[in-house]
């Protein structure tokens, strides 16, 4: 089985507190966390990230550093005007962070670009397709707009598609534009992985059940809803499990991501939906006791 996830890698800054203010450089973004997370999870699948790059020296450590982590980087492109895209974390004293970004101008937005027009031809050799709506915010509205018509093709070819609804608002031209992206993926989606403050947020549901109750309106039939500290709710078959809370929250960072890596690593094997839920939870509450969107191995 052959995995895509498509997005935006850019270099991240995690700031320490004052005094020190002292800055560590990795590299993450939601959809390379999850490809990280999911290949530490599920050696055995062909995972690969798909995006955009430049040529410069951080561009190039970048593509080393997910090679590292065996994640496939053969699909990722390169710009020969543009580079890769900057954010600095900063958490408070119960672990909630804050970002500030540099991303406007970054190769990841020109992604899927081709010279007469959208070219997919990258992804046709996939099983499945992981994107987020930070994906599809940074495309242009052509490319947008085609890539979700070329999925729905996907599918109809026999391909999976997985989404999660992360939710920029800064990162749209507006609000409308979001919603009508996102109602479409999940109606066009397989594996629904979005998270209840996200959902909240974009259509004005009241609680975790409306969220719940609307997304399976929509067709949705397998997945996750995440709810944090309090554990998923199914969005497939019924499941009845208590989550136990993280033992210390440190950083948030990547909590979702890492849940959705754990989840798809059980749920491609089919290893059944209680398994896949406690396998994404298990994990989030891992990665949120270390300090920056990557765990150590």
């Amino acid at each position: 089985m052959r995995v895509a996830c498509i997005g935006e890698a850019m270099v991240e800054l995690s700031l320490d507190a004052a005094p020190s203010n002292a800055a560590r450089l990795g590299f993450a973004g939601d959809v390379l966390n999850t490809a990280i997370y999911l290949k530490r999870s599920a050696p055995d699948l062909q995972v690969d990230f798909v995006t955009c790059v430049g040529r410069d020296a951080f561009s190039d450590r970048m593509v080393e550093f997910i090679a590292s982590e065996t994640v496939g980087t053969e699909a990722i492109g390169r710009s020969d005007t543009r580079n890769v895209g900057l954010y600095a974390i900063t958490t408070d004293e119960n672990g909630e962070r804050s970002f500030t970004y540099w991303r406007d101008t970054s190769a990841a937005r020109t992604l899927f670009e081709g010279r007469d027009g959208p070219d997919f031809t990258v992804l046709e050799d996939y099983d499945v397709v992981y994107l987020s709506a930070i994906t599809l915010a940074i495309l242009s509205p052509e490319v947008r707009e085609a890539l979700m018509d070329w999925l729905e093709g996907f599918r109809a070819r026999g391909g999976l598609v997985s989404f999660d609804s992360n939710y920029r608002p800064r990162l749209w031209p507006d609000a409308e534009t979001a919603r009508a992206a996102i109602e479409r993926m999940w109606k066009t989606c397989d594996i629904a992985l979005p998270s209840v403050d996200d959902e909240m947020a974009i259509f004005g549901d009241a609680e975790a059940d409306a969220v719940a109750a609307r997304l399976k309106g929509w067709k949705v039939r397998d997945g996750a809803l995440k709810c944090g500290a309090g554990g998923p709710v199914s969005l497939g078959d019924p499941v009845d499990a208590k989550y136990p809370p993280a033992a210390k929250v440190v950083d948030t960072t990547a909590a979702g991501d890492s849940f959705n890596g754990g989840y798809l690593s059980a749920a491609l094997a089919n290893r059944g939906q209680d398994v896949a839920l406690r396998a994404g939870h298990d994990l989030a509450a891992m990665v949120v006791g270390v300090k920056g969107a990557i765990a150590p191995r």
